[in-house]
């Protein structure tokens, strides 16, 4: 992947700080108690983190300014929801947050988003692996095949393969009879309210569930790790792995009706 210096306008890149694991997790504890200064250094502290997913796009001056403003607020969104009990790195936990921000706000804002060449090459490569594996298997490959064999996150699958898709505007006719036309938007429920209780719900069930149950849970989707990464990490067998995957599932499920 072709890498280069995102360049913000008003921010200068290379002086931004880099918080050392022991800084941070002081800060959180400060958060915690109400020390707003704390917050506002967790997030100059990990700006890098917001470039560091910038880099997977193509410089855009009109663009690439709102494009790290979004990335911002996702970081924001992890630090606020943070919980040092998640027994994991920030940068683990934030990343998908931010990119998730970037992709809502390229919905929202924009009609074409381009993307480097290393990302869509990476997805070409995707798609060759799908097929073989297919081929070879007689059934399509999971995320989690996917990414062992490529040695990354599951997440980054997800996004090299949106990457070779073209964006629709909300604003697109998908109907007229001759009179009034139908738009896209007109279709798409409002969810910002609910998805918003949606999380509150989910992370009060979360806490219900083992320690345990939470621990695979979170690596799983979170961190995205194989159901074999978290078996050798906890000593216990894959399949033991799969059952409590299973059982916490099912618990939150019932606990979320």
């Amino acid at each position: 992947m072709s890498k280069y210096i995102v360049e913000i306008t008003g921010v200068n890149t290379n002086d931004l700080p880099v918080l050392q694991n022991e800084e941070q997790i002081r800060l959180f504890e400060e958060m915690h108690r109400g020390n707003n200064e704390a917050k506002n250094k967790l997030v100059e502290g990990n700006l890098k983190l917001v470039l560091s997913v910038l880099k997977g796009y193509k410089q855009d001056k009109h663009n690439m300014d709102d494009l790290f403003q979004a990335g911002v607020v996702g970081l924001i969104k992890a630090i606020d929801n943070f919980d040092l009990s998640y027994n994991l790195k920030l940068s683990t936990y934030a990343i998908p947050l931010i990119v998730g921000e970037i992709k809502r706000y390229h919905r929202e804002n924009s009609t074409s988003l381009r993307v480097s060449r290393g990302i869509k090459d990476f997805a070409y490569q995707i798609l060759h692996f799908k097929d073989e594996y297919s081929q070879k298997e007689g059934i399509e490959p999971s995320i989690d095949i996917i990414a062992s064999h490529f040695k990354c996150r599951s997440y980054e699958i997800g996004q090299a393969l949106d990457s070779l898709k073209e964006p629709v505007s909300i604003y697109e006719p998908i109907f007229n009879d001759g009179g009034e036309p139908i738009y896209l938007y007109d279709q798409i429920e409002d969810k910002r309210t609910s998805e918003k209780d949606n999380l509150l719900l989910m992370k009060k069930s979360l806490s219900k569930l083992k320690e345990r149950e939470r621990t695979i849970l979170l690596n799983r989707y979170i961190i995205g790790k194989t159901q074999i990464e978290i078996a050798d990490a906890l000593s216990i067998s894959q399949a033991q792995v799969s059952r409590i995957e299973k059982s916490a599932i099912k618990t939150l499920k019932r606990i979320m009706k």
